[in-house]
Parts: structure tokens; sequence; C-alpha cells
């Protein structure tokens, strides 16, 4: 019993809200996990609705999968599990923090002996540390820091909040266990920015673990308090909008973060309100999280399964591998939608559902589409959906340029959604253009126009727009 590599087939009915269970790779709502094999998992498929015979593509590039259908004898629905019909071998193994695909036994440069920790007391918390660490340049230097905190943690590791004594700046600390078989891309890339609407990385240095042999790298980064996600939460659960000028305003730096890492060939593959760092008093917005990210290489494959769910661009979906940095784009698309919205767009319950919930915004992909998409997936049998009207899925009524905006950056076609800096330039940021825009605590906006060469480098007939008559004459 086999399958094409690049397909799922449902012959049974499902509904345009595709009930399946959480059998895939990535758990939970919009969180990225490590991926599991979807093998001997079940699901429901509602048998009342109208996407028959509908075939979905794997994002694993790993294997193929395949499902088998039964009578589920209650009625509404029909079971279905999932087999496998290739070789599943390395499913679970995440790759995102590899510098490349080839196995390197070398170890990083390793200064543990230097490490000193001064207790203060029972609690740990006012601990002094000291540690030799270097900077983004190479240069190395004795860190002392103390009124360490965790405030966050995920697959990834956990994220601290510690004070440098030394001048007594916030910093946040984020621990990542290393895997020896690869260096750490997350470390090379973030090497390589300096950019105000990126978080700094300011050190980094090693540490041991509790198992033996265990390494950990600490990347010492800016401090910043909030996320878009938290926010939109506190307005979400206030059942009210986020004020307009300020969905202007974390998108715009958004897009402003994707043009200047797009302009160094940085594709970040996880652009999500939990990655966008806030300091909403200065209304500030800075990019971080590049455990994800890649220098993407014409010719060179990438791996499909990335990507928060909510937030994964159509291509990834349908398995491809040669994709670009549009995939960031379309993430940044999503998120605008959901601020505007108040929930995430496209809320998929599973990888495949999520090419339904897509669906049934956009319409049925069209074969060019699909083909622009991954040109090597062959299987079209898709059941004819309608796009929506733009006006009725954003029942809160945004300004008609929000929506134009939205529009070009959801295409199914990558090659059709707009560029960063075309993002930027677009009329929806208008009003940030103007001199008498303020915070609504009173403040000035933070730097907006203040474009490198490096970053205009790609569109230079954009400076025109991008940076407005007063701005100029700042410079």
């Amino acid at each position: 019993m086999t399958a094409p590599a690049s397909w799922l087939a449902v012959p049974a009915a499902c509904s345009p809200k595709l009930d399946l269970q959480r059998h895939a790779a990535c758990t939970g709502r919009g969180q990225r996990t490590t991926p599991t094999p979807l093998v001997g998992h079940r699901c429901a498929l509602d048998s009342a609705a109208q996407l028959r015979g509908l075939v979905l593509p794997v994002s694993s590039p790993h294997a193929a999968h395949f499902f088998s259908v039964g009578d589920g004898g209650d009625g509404g629905y029909t079971t279905c599990t999932i087999s496998s019909a290739a070789d599943n071998r390395d499913l679970g193994r995440r790759r995102t923090t590899s510098l490349n695909e080839q196995s390197t036994s070398a170890r990083p440069h390793n200064p543990l002996d230097s490490m000193r920790i001064t207790p203060m007391g029972r609690d740990q918390s006012n601990a002094v540390v000291t540690v030799l660490a270097t900077d983004p340049a190479g240069n190395t230097t004795e860190l002392v820091y103390t009124d360490t905190r965790p405030v966050g943690n995920g697959s990834f590791g956990v994220v601290f909040q510690a004070r440098l004594v030394q001048s007594g700046v916030m910093v946040a600390v984020k621990k990542v266990l290393q895997d020896k078989r690869f260096k750490n891309r997350e470390l090379q890339i973030m090497r390589m920015l300096s950019h105000f609407n990126v978080v700094q990385l300011l050190y980094f240095f090693y540490s041991n673990g509790e198992k033996h042999d265990e390494i950990f790298l600490n990347l010492v980064l800016d401090f910043v308090p909030e996320t878009v996600y938290r926010v939109s939460r506190y307005y979400s659960k206030s059942k009210t909008n986020i004020p307009m000028l300020y969905v202007k305003l974390y998108t715009y730096q958004l897009f402003r973060s994707l043009a200047y890492i797009h302009s160094q060939g940085i594709c970040h593959r996880d652009i999500k309100p939990q990655n966008l760092l806030l300091d909403h008093q200065a209304g500030i917005l800075k990019l971080c999280d590049f455990g994800s990210a890649k220098i993407l290489v014409r010719g060179e494959p990438n791996v499909a399964y990335i990507c928060s769910r909510y937030y994964r661009a159509p291509e990834l979906i349908f398995g491809a591998t040669a994709y670009t940095t549009s995939i960031d784009v379309w993430s940044a698309g999503c998120v605008l939608a959901e601020l505007m919205l108040g929930h995430p767009m496209f809320p998929g319950e599973s990888g495949v559902d999520q090419l339904v919930e897509i669906i049934k915004v956009l319409g049925t992909p069209t074969r060019e589409q699909i083909m622009s998409m991954n040109p090597n997936y062959t299987e079209f049998k898709f059941p004819r959906i309608k796009a929506q009207a733009w006006d009725k899925v954003f029942k809160c009524n945004p300004p008609d340029s929000a929506i134009d905006l939205t529009s070009k950056l959801l295409e199914y076609v990558p090659t059709a959604r707009l560029t960063p800096l075309q993002a930027c330039a677009h009329p929806f940021f208008d009003e940030l253009r103007d001199p008498a825009t303020k915070l609504a605590n009173g403040r000035d906006l933070p730097p907006l126009f203040n474009f490198s060469s490096a970053e205009l480098s790609s569109q230079p007939e954009l400076a025109s727009v991008l940076i407005p008559p007063h701005a100029r004459k700042q410079e």
C-alpha cells in the first residue's frame, strides 16, 4: 500500500471546519513543538459538509502518510486512521538550530571554567553570577549579573530576566541546550544583526547542565518587557480593539524588521505575536527568537515543517522546500489581521485543518496558484470554494487601507505578496508619516524613518515615500 510522498488523500466527506484531532506534528494553538510521526493516530471528519475528495499535502518532507477510512458508527462522523507509506526515521528530530545540514563534531569554545556563582542567602535569584562572555564582535569580557528570574520557556529552553551588576541594565538571558552534532544557527545569525527593530545580542557564553557533558548556550539580549501577544490578549479579554494607531505602529515596525533581515538574506520562519517584543509606553517593537531563522540559499532545499501553525504560509503546507522570504510576509499579514480581528485569522486545529481555514477565506487555489507554491505538487483534487469578500471577513470595520494591505499580503502566489518595504510604503501607514502624530501618552513616535542605504538597496525608488519630508530635514 503506497501513496505519493507529497500528499494526504481524504476520500471521505469533510467540512470546511475539519475537526482533526491533535494527531499532527504541532500541538497546542500556534506553538512550535517537536514534530512527531502521524502514524497510527485517528481523526474525525464531519461527514455533513462540502470538502469531498480533498487531497491535502504533508508538511514533513521526510515521510508520506495517507488516510484509511472506515465507518465510525456514530452517525455524523467518519473515522480515519493515519498510516505511513514511507520510511519515517528522524521525523522527530528538530533541525531549526543547525547552521547547516552536515553533522559536525566541532565543539564550541567553552569558557566554563571561568564561571563563578556567589550565593546571596537562600534565594538563588539574588546570587551574583560571574562569567567570561563574548560580544558579537568576538571580544571577551567578564560579565556579572544578578536578580535572575525565569520569564519564559519553550521547546528551545528557558529565558531569564537578569540585571547586569556593572551597569544596572536589565537583560534577557536565553538558555538553549546545545546539540553537539550541529553548530548553532541562531547564534551565527544574531551576531550578524544590528537594527532598532530587532532584539540585540549583547553577549553570549556557555554553561554546564546538570547531566554529564550537557552544554547550554546562553544568549544575553535586550530585555523588552511585553509582547504583541500579551497586549493583544489584554484587549481581547477587555472586549475592545487595539487602537488603530498602535496596529499601524506595531505592524509597520514588524515590516521594518523584516525588510532589514531579508536584506541580509535571512528568513525568520516563525513570525507570530509571541515573537514580537514591545515597549508599550515607548511604542517600540523588536523582533525576537531567531531559533528557526535561516539564511536562504537559492537551490538549497529547506525543511517545509516550519513556522507556528496559525501563521504558516500555504506553500509550507503544500510541502514546498524551495520557498523564499515571502513566507515571513504571509505570517506578518496574519499578525496584522489578528490585531484587527482580536483573534487568529486562520485558527487551524492541525496542519491539515490549517489549509482548510485558509481556503474558507481565500477560496480554492487554482492549479496555477498551487504550482507557484510548490511546482512538485501534482495532485489537484480540490473542491471549488468561493473566496469571501474581505469586508465580510473584517466585521470590525477597519479602514479600507487596512483591508487593502491585508489582501496584498495574504496572496497564495508568493511573488504576488508585497515586499516588506512595499508594505511600509502602503497608505495604511500614512498616519505614521504625519509629523503631528503622537502616542496616546503624548510621547513622540519612536524612530521610524531612519532607513539605511542597505535597507533601501533592493527598492531605492521607495525612499521618497518611506522617508517623509520632515524626516529628511532631520538627517
